[in-house]
């Protein structure tokens, strides 16, 4: 484990020294069909992939407010040295609210909105 740990960490100076980034590819979902206004409790799930670095922060967001007690995955990397995280936390979305996955990546951050099926 050690030994793994060792070598991730040299290979991540190894990129970055080369200044290789990757912007995140971002997808915001519900893991039931988005209806407004449902008695129905729903799941808002943030899935980020493709980064590099590994610097990034995702937040989860009710009409601009962080929404409490969101749970995220373990930090997982792909092929060629770029990550994926997901973000998700349980909602009952309604009429008039805006729900959006905010996702800061290095320096820049930008927002995601959650679009409900119609």
């Amino acid at each position: 484990m050690k030994a793994a740990f060792v070598a991730l960490l040299f290979a991540f100076i190894a990129v970055v020294a080369q200044g290789k980034t990757s912007p995140p590819k971002v997808q915001v979902y519900s893991r039931n069909p988005g209806k407004l206004d449902d008695d129905k409790q729903n799941t808002l799930i943030c899935h980020v992939s493709g980064f590099h670095p590994p610097d990034i922060t995702i937040t989860l967001k009710k009409n601009g407010v962080e929404i409490p007690g969101a749970q995220q995955t373990d930090l997982a990397f792909e092929s060629g040295w770029q990550f994926h995280l997901t973000k998700y936390v349980p909602f009952q979305p309604k009429k008039g609210e805006s729900y959006t996955c905010e996702v800061r990546h290095m320096t820049s951050t930008k927002p995601y909105t959650w679009e409900p099926d119609m």
